[in-house]
């Protein structure tokens, strides 16, 4: 069983990027699709960005045009790139892999 940790979050300005990793425990190469979500207070988690092993994107449209998702299959790790943060982006952020999968978490706040 894989096991997801992300890091990479924190506070900033509106505006301001930041770079959230997800390292897995063991190899993710033979894991197709990996994803990052969010959850803000109160709301339920959605779906941000998803790659698949061929590096296939996918991205919420909320966030498109200002997140970029990757992974790099010889570090076990996926990469989440935010720019133009806004406030709106304020959520945990959670790393998933195979849909099955699930990080703890990671707190991002966007101030105003």
């Amino acid at each position: 069983q894989v096991q997801l940790v992300e890091s990479g979050g924190g506070l900033v300005q509106a505006g301001g990027s930041l770079r959230l990793s997800c390292a897995a425990s063991r190899s993710i190469f033979s894991i197709n699709l990996m994803g990052w979500y969010r959850q803000a207070p109160g709301k339920q988690r959605e779906l941000v960005a998803t790659i698949t092993s061929t590096g296939t994107t996918m991205y919420a449209d909320s966030v498109k045009g200002r997140f970029t998702i990757s992974r790099d299959n010889a570090k076990n790790t996926v990469y989440l790139q935010m720019n133009s943060l806004k406030p709106e982006d304020t959520a945990v952020y959670y790393c998933n892999a195979g849909l099955s999968l699930w990080g703890q978490g990671t707190q991002v706040t966007v101030s105003s």
